[in-house]
């Protein structure tokens, strides 16, 4: 397998979720559970996250509620909550997640764009298609689309946002105050008649700073994979373990390299760690969690991700015989990880929903700083991973141990910038900026 280049280094984002990825993680006696309203709270993750010099943050979104007695995730809108994040820090990365399936290209591209303009050219999107009829019937349909029509829908969405941002050349605006504001010809309309978008254009706003904000998406399908391929400038992945991380790593650079594309192209699986002094330390900080997990909401959660009733099967049997990846017609990318749990450590159904709590089956570190920093090393320099979106198990204990102990020993050892060598999310991905 090739080497890495001199100097190569990791990337990493800091991936926002309510208290924590840890299902149980609100209901810890120490978390933040009063302030999941409060700007205040993201701002301060955000600041954490810039002092470890990490890449970005990274916001999911949801555009259903479940059971609220299990938790609340989405509490403030993504966009809204990075433009105040935005005027909290100078330097890291925003990225939001975007569904190419609820929203309009030209809402999507303003919305973006404006966000870019407001923090100086710091913001990347998170192209979805979106899941669960539970969203689609928030949204005017009554169930989702089916799979293939969402990405049509999706890569036509992507070309359509990106020509609004090419709608103004870069150096359209002369404000000339004897004369014209800016230069009509070089503000265009991009006239998309497409299957899924009438689109006249130009973008009532100016082009973005990066030109194009960074695109990042997470294909699991095939048909993801192929998306991501073509377009995406970071990938977010699942990977179980380094053998699942590799063959993926292998799969999408494969596929950027056929689709004739040179971009370093990112991969970053989502890690999940328990960071202690020793061991015995790391592994005290899960049980704490795990203790305040309720069993019937990680039945629940189980259930979400497999398409099946699974409340009254046995806790401590072995996990029911589950359909192949072939024959599952929800999200394949979670799915395809919770087969790989199954096959690889025969659980218990318990002992599933223990490993699936924090993260749902992503990567799971638990070590001290050494330990956790070999294992990073490990994946990075087996080509399992070219950075990770970090998912700490509880916030903000979790990104502060990392931020101040792992951080540390990866720069240490070369792995990982010790001050931010670029203004832009683009220059922290090693992207060029797009001309137009």
């Amino acid at each position: 397998m090739k080497a890495r280049n001199p100097g190569e280094k990791l990337h990493l984002n800091l991936f926002v979720m309510g208290n924590g990825h840890h299902r149980a993680a609100w209901r810890h006696p120490d978390s933040c559970a009063e302030r999941l309203g409060d700007i205040a709270y993201y701002e301060s993750l955000a600041r954490i996250a810039e002092r470890g010099k990490l890449d970005a943050l990274f916001f999911a979104d949801g555009m259903s509620v479940g059971s609220v007695e299990d938790g609340f995730h989405w509490h403030l809108e993504p966009l809204t909550a990075l433009s105040a994040m935005s005027r909290a820090t100078r330097r890291i990365g925003l990225i939001s997640t975007i569904s190419s399936t609820f929203y309009t290209p030209f809402h999507a591209a303003r919305l973006v764009g404006s966000l870019d303009h407001i923090s100086g050219g710091r913001v990347g999107w998170n192209v979805v298609t979106s899941m669960f009829d539970s969203e689609a019937r928030n949204h005017g349909y009554a169930a989702m689309p089916p799979h293939a029509e969402r990405y049509a829908r999706a890569e036509e969405f992507v070309q359509t946002v990106l020509a609004l941002w090419d709608s103004w050349s870069d150096d359209a605006i002369e404000r000339d105050r004897q004369g014209r504001y800016a230069d009509p010809d070089k503000v265009r309309q991009i006239d998309h008649h497409g299957e899924h978008f009438l689109v006249d254009g130009p973008l009532n706003l100016p082009r973005p700073p990066q030109g194009n904000p960074v695109l990042v998406q997470a294909g699991a399908s095939s048909q993801g994979r192929d998306l991501a391929a073509r377009y995406a400038e970071a990938i977010y992945a699942v990977a179980y373990d380094l053998e699942a991380a590799q063959a993926y790593y292998r799969d999408i650079k494969s596929r950027v390299a056929a689709a004739g594309r040179t971009a370093p192209v990112p991969i970053l699986p989502g890690l999940v760690t328990y960071v202690g002094s020793t061991m015995e330390e790391a592994r005290a900080k899960q049980r704490e969690l795990d203790d305040c997990l309720p069993v019937e909401a990680s039945l629940r959660q189980l259930g979400l991700f497999i398409e099946q009733d699974c409340s009254g099967w046995d806790l401590d049997a072995p996990v029911p015989s589950l359909p192949p990846l072939a024959e599952f017609r929800g999200p394949q990318g979670r799915y395809a990880t919770i087969l790989r749990i199954v096959e690889t450590e025969q659980p218990t159904l318990r002992e599933l929903l223990g490993r699936l709590a924090a993260g749902g089956g992503h990567c799971t570190m638990i070590g001290t700083p050494e330990s956790i920093a070999d294992e990073m090393e490990r994946w990075f320099h087996g080509r399992g991973a070219d950075g990770f979106n970090l998912m700490p198990p509880s916030l903000p204990s979790g990104i502060e141990d990392f931020v101040d102990q792992v951080v540390p020993e990866l720069q240490r050892r070369g792995l990982f910038r010790e001050e931010y060598e670029a203004a832009t999310l683009r220059g922290h991905f090693g992207l060029e900026r797009p001309a137009g």
